[in-house]
């Protein structure tokens, strides 16, 4: 099935005040991605500065994305409910005010507080920014302006990575962390000043009256679907292979494992970003072109990675360096992989469930994630810290995810194919 290349009836017009305001999002997600990545630069000074050991440092990390994970769906439910201008702004104070607090933090618990809040912030950025998409750019444009949000929050990865470090260890902690929290002040004014939340003439159908029913009402169209669920699912199998690596323990791997060097170590973890970027470009190209890609760029991100995480835990000693090359740029599909799961549940949902959709799948990858965090620290501790043991727990659960993936791509296919046939019959009796 190849993409819709016709303007929808209600579709956005786009153009270059859709780009502006769109982008002004995007910049806030960007920020987002600066802060909630910051932390991976700075584990040893934080573990310095608050006098913490390995499993509290770690932690910082599954809190946040134990926040993240947990505010999707009600997130989601406010933007459907709210705007998305409304949800934005109180991300971007959530965050800011995390951050700073986290630089000012005398303790490890206010430190902690500070990540927990951060965290907060940061799950209302990425459904804010889809959905901003979706009321400003026509629908043929959505897996490309998908790819290209998570193409600029790779991009934040980057900054910490290379700009957060060096000044960590130019101007120290303070300074850095609460140098950084002003980049929120200045996507706060501008979100303020020029953020609208859809084109004059594109508004959405007033929203029902907020309570209980109307969240389980929402929640449970969402999920009926079988768009979403299959979204949560492609979500959850194709991120966690390269978030848990980056978030905590690809440093450790590449370190202790592999006896790289941390410089070295430090150099292949940027490789993973940098792969991120490019792939996500060709990934938004392709399903933006031949929309039945969906699926096969799914599963063969699933297998590749699997068999580069086989390949390189079954080297008898430290694997070569090509292979770990290898292993770093296939990890990089990760993240445009996790995005394909956002063009399931699109379709499969009207404008006004948008959002909560789009939190239903979000939860997917993150709670993956987590889940290793968790399971590979357990699995290093109980084994003596044998890395292949503890990183084998990515098999399971990308078996786990493959399975729900297989179960629900056909019920979700013969949807769309009856979604298509109607809105092209719609189309006809639409008048000039």
């Amino acid at each position: 099935m190849s993409a819709i290349s016709v303007t929808l009836p209600g579709d956005p017009p786009g153009g270059r005040r859709a780009a502006w305001v769109w982008g002004i999002g995007v910049a806030v997600y960007f920020v987002a991605v600066i802060f909630r990545t910051s932390l991976g630069v700075a584990g040893l000074d934080a573990a310095d500065r608050f006098d913490v050991n390995a499993s509290a440092l770690s932690t910082f990390s599954i809190l946040q994305l134990l926040v993240y994970a947990g505010m999707q769906i009600p997130v989601g439910l406010m933007v459907d409910r709210l705007g998305t201008k409304k949800v934005l702004t109180i991300g971007v104070v959530l965050f800011t005010i995390g951050q700073l607090g986290f630089a000012l933090s005398p303790t490890y618990g206010a430190a902690l507080a500070s990540r927990a809040l951060l965290g907060c912030g940061d799950a209302m950025t990425f459904i804010s920014v889809l959905r901003l998409g979706t009321r400003w750019f026509p629908a043929r444009r959505a897996p490309m302006i998908g790819q290209f949000a998570g193409l600029i929050g790779m991009a934040g990865n980057l900054v910490s990575t290379i700009f957060i470090s060096r000044t960590l260890h130019g101007l120290g902690w303070t300074t850095t962390f609460a140098g950084s929290a002003l980049a929120g002040v200045v996507v706060l004014v501008l979100l303020l000043l020029f953020l609208k939340d859809h084109p004059e003439g594109y508004e959405p159908p007033p929203a029902e009256h907020a309570g209980a029913a109307y969240v389980r009402r929402q929640i449970a169209a969402s999920w009926r679907e079988p768009g979403t669920r299959l979204g949560l699912w492609v979500h959850f199998t194709t991120q966690f292979p390269a978030m848990f690596f980056l978030l905590l323990w690809g440093m450790p791997f590449l370190v202790e494992a592999q006896g790289l060097s941390r410089a070295v170590a430090g150099e292949l973890l940027t490789l993973v970003v940098l792969s991120n970027m490019a792939i996500g470009l060709v990934y938004g190209q392709i399903i933006a072109r031949h929309h039945a890609a969906r699926l096969p760029l799914a599963l063969g991100t699933v297998g590749t990675t699997a068999l580069a995480w086989a390949t390189t835990l079954a080297y008898p000693g430290h694997a070569p360096m090509g292979l770990l090359i290898a292993l770093c740029a296939i990890l990089g599909a990760c993240g445009p992989a996790s995005m394909i799961g956002f063009d399931f549940a699109r379709p499969a949902n009207p404008p006004e469930r948008q959002g909560t959709a789009s939190g239903i799948v979000n939860m997917g990858g993150f709670t993956a994630s987590m889940t290793t965090l968790l399971a590979v620290g357990v699995l290093l501790d109980a084994s003596g810290d044998n890395y292949r043991i503890a990183f084998s727990s990515v098999f399971v659960l990308e078996a786990v995810g493959i399975t729900q993936i297989l179960r629900l791509r056909a019920r979700t296919v013969r949807r769309e194919r009856e979604r298509l046939v109607a809105s092209r019959v719609e189309a006809v009796h639409v008048p000039a």
